[in-house]
């Protein structure tokens, strides 16, 4: 909702501001595509097989200005092949009423800006950020800046500090950026495993011949409660290139991921959160369009227990993705376990047990984690991406556990010591 502003005082609430940061992607056909997660705590044993797994995209470095007068109004930016497009802006000053899309080429997908949407939002130094734009699909963003036919008080002609500056542009690798990135860190994976097999075994997240996860909807019918549940998982893109998953925690405007995904508000708001990310049919490669909200305050953060607690803007527009339920005891060894997931940022899966070979279930129920005891350990395939999943108890449909590192056995921390921490704030 707008609100109403005199020209006066919003011209100098205007100037004063700079805006907020926030993030995005959206391949409409699946790119299997690995990607990393921003490391605010020592690289988690998942890093062993996939240093680089959760990078998706990069962030080429711009000069674009569109201003009050008589200057540019529109601007595009293409970069051929791009699997999505997010600008980043380091000024939006606008005047009462004006606002600024930013828009796909064909017009299709286009969001919208303006003044009084803006945050006055440091980063982690206390420096004035910009705002990322939520992502658009595809290697093209058209800018332009919409303004009012009228002009109170001749204030366009008298502040030129007004306008909009573009200072950076995120954009996803391309298909042949993605597949000699595949092929490096396949080398680099072989080169680990060589080099690990003699002390530790076999270090991937991917403990399965090939991975036992399965598009969400594969088990719509099969498996009915466990993809009701993933409903509540999320895919992250933070800063524009990296991943993580997330999912609702409760009834409110609650979220949880991974403390070395992200720990800081700045942070949460360079986030985008998109539920819905899944495939419209089993093995298919058209997913259905995500509902796409931005991060919003982290609320409570901690290293050892390695999560972050935030809340997203625009909640109402996700709510009806559902919630997952804590199952708050110790976990057993031996119970069987399934995570829903977003493995190289793909859309959803789910892992389960195999049953032929029992790889989803509690091997430990009280493992080292970060050399704390705090984990429970299991087998269950995940991969980049996947830092931050719900694991959940296939007795109870609840979860048990917070996914945070791979190495075979991968792991997870003890929802019931996350909960501790927590209950107050839920």
């Amino acid at each position: 909702m707008r609100r109403t502003v005199g020209v006066a005082a919003g011209v100098a609430a205007l100037v004063a501001m700079t805006g907020v940061a926030v993030a995005a992607e959206h391949p409409s056909a699946r790119p299997r595509v690995a990607t990393q997660s921003p490391a605010a705590v020592p690289a988690p044993a998942e890093a062993l097989s996939a240093a680089t797994d959760e990078i998706v995209g990069t962030v080429e470095p711009v000069t674009k200005a569109l201003d009050y007068l008589g200057g540019q109004r529109s601007t595009t930016f293409r970069y051929p092949g791009a699997s999505y497009l997010k600008v980043h802006f380091n000024r939006l000053l606008l005047l009462p009423g004006d606002y600024v899309t930013v828009a796909n080429a064909a017009g299709t997908e286009s969001h919208r800006y303006s003044g009084d949407a803006l945050r006055d939002t440091a980063d982690a130094i206390g420096q004035r950020a910009g705002q990322w734009a939520m992502s658009l699909d595809g290697d093209t963003a058209v800018i332009t800046l919409h303004t009012r036919t009228a002009d109170p008080a001749g204030l366009r002609g008298r502040l030129a500090e007004l306008g909009v500056g573009v200072d950076r542009v995120a954009r996803g690798f391309t298909a042949a950026e993605r597949e000699a990135r595949l092929a490096a860190q396949r080398r680099s994976k072989a080169a680990a495993a060589r080099r690990l097999a003699a002390t530790e075994g076999r270090q991937e997240s991917i403990c399965s011949q090939t991975s036992t996860a399965r598009d969400a909807v594969c088990y719509r019918t099969a498996d009915p409660v466990a993809y009701a549940r993933s409903k509540a998982v999320a895919r992250l893109l933070i800063n524009g290139n990296e991943l993580c998953t997330a999912w609702r925690i409760g009834p409110n405007n609650r979220m949880i991921t991974n403390h070395h995904c992200f720990t800081d508000t700045y942070s949460a708001r360079s986030t985008e959160v998109w539920f819905n990310y899944e495939c419209g049919v089993c093995g298919g490669f058209d997913v259905l369009r995500p509902t796409k909200v931005m991060g919003d305050r982290v609320l409570a953060t901690d290293s050892r227990l390695d999560f972050t607690l935030f809340t997203v803007q625009n909640f109402d527009s996700i709510s009806r993705f559902g919630y997952l339920q804590l199952d708050v005891r110790a976990p057993r060894a031996g119970e069987e376990l399934y995570i829903p997931q977003h493995p190289g940022g793909d859309p959803t899966q789910i892992a389960v047990n195999n049953r032929s070979n029992g790889n989803c279930v509690v091997t430990d129920p009280s493992a080292d984690g970060y050399g704390t005891g705090t984990d429970l350990s299991y087998y269950c395939d995940t991969e980049g991406g996947s830092s931050g999943s719900p694991v959940l108890a296939r007795g109870t449909n609840k979860v048990i556990g917070l996914h945070h590192f791979g190495g075979c056995p991968n792991a997870g921390v003890r929802i019931d010591l996350i909960y501790n921490r927590l209950s107050r704030l839920l």
